[in-house]
């Protein structure tokens, strides 16, 4: 970049940056009160506070924590530790992981067992969300696509060993 172009830019850069400097004062003014007429200024009606209410169970909508999906979240987190075991076992062995987005927690077990974890409060987290938005038979859809990527991966870790 020439010397001259430069200079103008920097100069350009000196002037928006006084602009900017100068301009939030401009916008902070507020009409005073005083110069309004007093019959435009009124007291503020006192805010009483909500009362909370219960909404009615709407028609088959059951709760989350039922027994369908408090089996299916052990079977997720019982999957997913057996997972974490299994492929732990394969890392120390001298195997890799071929997960990508696991790949990066294999360093160390404390890592690992985070990772999943962190797969198994996703699950039920995305459960949760299906089951508020209406969407029960994704949710319980979740942890049997869960239940199934962890028992895939189970049965290859144990057959390459």
């Amino acid at each position: 970049m020439t010397t001259d172009l430069r200079s103008k830019l920097t100069s350009a850069a000196a002037i928006i940056f006084a602009i900017i400097a100068l301009c939030p004062s401009a916008f902070s003014q507020q009409v005073s009160y005083n110069l309004l007429p007093p019959e435009l200024v009124s007291p503020v009606s006192p805010v009483t506070p909500a009362q909370p209410q219960t909404l009615p169970q709407l028609p088959g909508h059951a709760k989350f924590w039922d027994r369908e999906n408090s089996l299916l979240f052990a079977a997720t987190a019982a999957f997913n530790m057996s997972d974490f075991i299994a492929t732990r076992n394969n890392l120390r062995s001298g195997g890799h992981e071929l997960n990508p987005i696991t790949r990066p927690f294999t360093t160390s077990t404390p890592l690992l067992a985070m990772n999943f974890a962190g797969e198994t409060a996703g699950s039920i987290g995305l459960s949760y969300f299906f089951h508020k938005t209406g969407h029960h038979k994704l949710e319980r859809l979740t942890s049997l696509v869960n239940i199934s990527a962890s028992g895939a991966a189970i049965t290859f870790d144990l057959t390459h060993r």
